[in-house]
């Protein structure tokens, strides 16, 4: 099995893991605040991020590196958290698949102004194309206008995006499993303080769904995740690997469908296909022109 083949496998297995989220932020919105879930989860990721580090005996981080941990922490640890399970609260995470599909485009659009890349007129046409989509996809569930849902998870979208290129970066240079563990450590102090004053003592009633499906968002798409996530980027190849991001949608109505008994339109289906197209047009430019460039 060569690398890009292997590291493509390796992160499909945290896109499996993330294309839950939405489906089972859904389910414990049910029983718990959604600021205690995302505040929640956190803590008990850095709990166990936390232990990694001391059982590594990882070093402390650079001032400069600290920096970086700080923004991926905002975007992967509060940011995407925090919007998405406040959409989930009265929205569909069928619905929020077709939005978040943009993330891969979204990623690669922060990546090209993050690092100053000058991509062809093509990638950014493509890239207003994809975003246009998104936007008539909402307008159309929503009789015509925006729902607050769909800016929640547009800027939830964004803030995970945001960690994914600091994050990508940082893994160059640095084991990817230490880089989420210090994001998440580093922010520990912050998610420790909200859980508890966001914690209600009825919580305690909940049921085993609730309590285990909020245990996922801990260990899973918020910690373990980036560790297939990462891993497979730095193996197979950031082009490469992340074109398995593609697949992410559709797992993710999947899953609600046979989770929440969402049901999967022609609608959704149509749109997250047509999503994902100019996803696959938009890095087939970028990569055709790092060519060029080389």
């Amino acid at each position: 099995m060569n690398k890009e083949t292997k590291g493509m496998l390796i992160g499909f297995i945290g896109i499996l893991v993330f294309s839950l989220t939405l489906p089972v932020s859904k389910i414990t919105v049910q029983s718990f605040n959604p600021y205690f879930i995302a505040f929640g989860r956190a803590s008990l990721a850095g709990l166990v991020a936390l232990s990694y580090l001391a059982y590594k005996q990882v070093p402390l981080p650079s001032k400069t590196d600290l920096v970086k941990f700080a923004v991926i922490a905002l975007g992967v640890v509060f940011g995407f958290p925090i919007f998405t399970t406040l959409a989930m609260k009265e929205g569909s995470s069928s619905h929020g698949a077709v939005i978040l599909g943009m993330m891969p485009l979204a990623t690669t659009v922060i990546g090209v102004i993050r690092f100053k890349e000058r991509p062809s007129i093509g990638f950014w046409l493509v890239s207003i194309l994809g975003a246009s989509l998104v936007m008539m996809y909402a307008l159309l569930k929503n009789s015509g206008s925006f729902t607050y849902i769909d800016i929640l998870l547009v800027l939830g979208g964004i803030c995970a995006c945001v960690g994914y290129v600091e994050g990508g970066e940082l893994s160059r240079k640095m084991n990817p499993r230490v880089v989420i563990s210090w994001a998440l450590v580093i922010s520990l102090p912050i998610n420790i303080v909200a859980t508890f004053f966001t914690f209600s003592s009825s919580y305690w009633g909940a049921d085993v769904v609730a309590w285990t499906s909020f245990v996922y968002l801990s260990i899973f798409p918020m910690y373990l995740g980036f560790f297939f996530w990462y891993e497979g980027l730095a193996i197979g190849g950031i082009a490469r690997v992340s074109q398995v991001q593609l697949i992410q949608p559709f797992c993710t109505l999947l899953a609600s469908s046979f989770f929440l008994d969402d049901r999967i339109t022609l609608m959704n289906m149509v749109f997250a296909f047509l999503v994902v197209s100019t996803v696959i047009l938009s890095k087939r430019m970028l990569v055709k022109l790092s060519l060029i460039h080389i």
